[in-house]
């Protein structure tokens, strides 16, 4: 598993274990970890001074509220590429990771155009000032769609801080591990990771379940409810 999943650690390999039905207590499962030398090598980060942080209201329900931004990286050729990322910082969903060398703001309306067919509006989404969001295109498509777009401050990424957590989560397990020949290899690979970061990876945030788990149980949990009640009155 740890050679399969070489940034997922210890505690979300003992998750691993637990769900494929291995009846195994986490104290052994760390020692044999440690002995094989398994541990993750911390990769260094920048010490930011610390602010404060501003209180923001969370969504209380998946699909309320979404959180969108930008990451770069590079083919084998050195041609940049971009990767809109999204995700639900209620049920860790990421709804879409568009690929592309050149990704405008126009581009960013069709993505959500293609997206909200399937699915309700938000009510919020959060964003930083880049002139992909910043620009005329989606401010009318929010205009059009009724959709609240919060903007953060100009260099205080730590406001959208789930999108930060979430795309350096996608650069430590996916863009760093892969040597990318092609786009349309960028576009597969990362695709497929989004599709197991969806509906594989444990979150321990939401229970150590994974994100269409967890939005399964809150869909289903209004009927069952509802189902008990009614049983209780009869």
């Amino acid at each position: 598993m740890a050679e399969a999943k070489r940034r997922y650690g210890c505690p979300r390999i003992y998750v691993w274990l637990r769900r494929e039905g291995w009846s195994v207590n986490h104290k052994k499962v760390e020692r044999l970890y440690r002995e094989e030398g398994l541990s993750l090598r911390r990769r260094a980060r920048k010490k930011a001074t610390a602010v404060p942080r501003i209180e923001r209201p969370l969504p209380t329900e998946p699909g309320r509220w979404y959180a969108m931004d930008f990451v770069h990286d590079r083919l084998v050729n050195g041609r940049r590429f971009k990767c809109l990322t999204m995700t639900d910082p209620y049920s860790k969903e990421v709804p879409v990771i568009e690929v592309d060398i050149s990704i405008g703001g126009a581009r960013v309306c069709r993505v959500l155009d293609r997206l909200f067919l399937t699915r309700p509006l938000p009510e919020t989404v959060m964003l930083d000032n880049g002139p992909e969001f910043a620009g005329t295109a989606l401010d009318a498509w929010a205009t059009q769609h009724g959709v609240h777009l919060q903007f953060i401050q100009p260099g205080k990424p730590v406001q959208n801080a789930f999108i930060e957590s979430f795309n350096g989560t996608c650069r430590d397990e996916c863009l760093n591990e892969h040597w990318f020949l092609t786009l349309q290899e960028a576009q597969l690979v990362i695709e497929a990771w989004r599709q197991e970061y969806n509906k594989e990876r444990t979150h321990s945030s939401i229970g150590d379940v994974t994100p269409m788990e967890f939005i399964n149980h809150h869909h289903n949990r209004p009927q069952a409810v509802q189902e008990s009640t009614s049983l209780a009155v009869v």
